[in-house]
C-alpha cells in the first residue's frame, strides 16, 4: 500500500492544496510495517492538479489535514481512500498511528 501525506516543514500540512511536498510511504498493512518512505516536491497549486498527480504516483490512501470536497471527490472516484482531519506529525509517525489504529482525525477539515 502507498500512502501519500502532504507536508509543510516536514510535518503534515493543515491544508492539502498548499503543501510544500508529499511524502509517499510504502507499507505492509498486514504486518503493520513501514517499508520505505520518499519525498517529492508538490506541483504548483492549480485546482484539480494535486489529485491527478497523486493518482499518477500510485497513491492508495491520502492522510490529510484539511482537504476540499472537489479534491476529495476526484481522489475517491479514482479509488484513493481519503482520511482528513489529521494534524501535526511527521509522515512516519502519522503512518505508524494509522497502522496502530490510533490516528486522531478530529482536526479542522477544509471545506473548499
Amino acid at each position: 500500500m502507498r500512502i501519500a501525506i502532504p507536508l509543510v516543514a516536514g510535518e503534515l500540512s493543515p491544508h492539502f492544496g498548499h503543501c510544500e511536498e508529499f511524502s509517499f510511504v510504502e507499507v505492509d498493512s498486514e504486518r503493520k510495517q513501514i517499508l520505505r518512505c520518499e519525498t517529492a516536491p508538490a506541483p504548483p497549486h492549480q485546482p484539480g492538479l494535486l489529485p491527478r498527480w497523486l493518482i499518477e504516483r500510485g497513491a492508495d490512501l491520502l492522510i490529510a489535514g484539511g482537504i476540499g470536497a472537489r479534491a476529495r471527490g476526484i481522489l475517491e472516484a479514482a479509488g484513493v481512500h481519503v482520511l482528513s482531519g489529521a494534524s501535526g506529525a511527521g509522515p512516519e509517525d502519522t503512518v505508524r498511528a494509522w497502522l496502530e489504529g490510533s490516528l486522531d482525525l478530529s482536526g479542522a477539515i477544509c471545506d473548499h
